[in-house]
């Protein structure tokens, strides 16, 4: 005969034996299989048809669309370039770069902040260049103009080349604040961007720089063994057409051309090179 004490109390112990307790890994799969089961029937109780009507995908696909159009332009031509070797590859030879001149280091070189967009974007009267040191570095463009060579000023120990001053002055009043827009071709070994360069006079008149340089006798043609760049045969036709009409003019440096002691600017840096160097021989 089963004793009922006995057999209650068996029977409980003989269920908390077989009982298995729960492992946290049954329950991540229970909880795993829980949520997928309420994800899909999510999925199928939302109507997806909603979401592909003309009236919500149209407006959809335009917003789009405009959202990358804008990011494009903005890449394209509103991204402003702080210095010469943060110009893209794509730059050269293909697109110009407009901007205001802060600084002119030489007769033949200067450094513009750009300003990409002009007026549209609001360069001007939304949007201000800095003019202190501190704000302009490290966000300048150093240009250094096409295919013409200015007399040299005093630096580095060096002295100044005749009409290296004129040159220079000529150059600051010309260009120091202005708007201009410089069609850069390649880098050179200074840092530079090497440029054709137009400056704005008048709102729809700009004037090639290096070209009236050229008109003036403030400058000579680039001569050089390598690395002359005049942004194409037309232009170098032009400018040596130039060159050539002040030298029968006697206009700038060209005055003293008959004189035993003329240096172009490329005789003139070659001589001081030559004198460095037997210096440093000697030494």
């Amino acid at each position: 005969m089963r004793w009922l004490f006995w057999t209650s109390d068996n029977d409980g112990d003989e269920c908390k034996c077989n009982s298995k307790p729960i492992s946290n890994s049954d329950e991540k799969q229970s909880k795993l299989f829980k949520d997928t089961k309420d994800w899909n029937a999510l999925s199928n109780a939302t109507n997806w048809s909603h979401f592909i009507e003309p009236s919500n995908l149209i407006p959809t696909i335009l917003l789009t669309s405009g959202i990358l159009f804008a990011v494009r332009i903005h890449r394209r031509y509103l991204r402003r370039i702080p210095e010469a070797s943060n110009i893209s590859p794509s730059y050269l030879r293909q697109r110009s770069i407009l901007g205001k001149v802060t600084s002119v280091g030489d007769g033949d070189n200067f450094r513009i902040y750009h300003t990409p967009g002009g007026m549209l974007a609001g360069w001007g009267w939304l949007r201000k260049v800095p003019t202190s040191k501190k704000d302009l570095k490290n966000n300048t463009i150093h240009i250094r103009i096409a295919g013409v060579d200015a007399p040299e000023l005093s630096h580095f120990g060096r002295p100044a080349q005749p009409f290296g001053e004129e040159a220079h002055k000529w150059l600051t009043n010309r260009l120091t604040g202005r708007r201009i827009r410089a069609y850069v071709y390649r880098p050179d070994q200074y840092s530079r961007v090497v440029a054709t360069v137009y400056a704005y006079r008048f709102l729809f008149f700009p004037q090639d720089i290096g070209l009236q340089m050229l008109r003036e006798g403030l400058a000579t043609v680039y001569e050089a063994k390598s690395g002359a760049e005049f942004g194409g045969p037309e232009q170098e036709k032009k400018y040596r057409n130039a060159e050539a009409l002040a030298k029968k003019k006697g206009k700038g440096l060209w005055k003293t051309k008959g004189s035993n002691d003329w240096e172009s600017p490329r005789e003139f840096k070659s001589r001081m090179n030559a004198m460095d160097q037997g210096k440093d021989s000697s030494a």
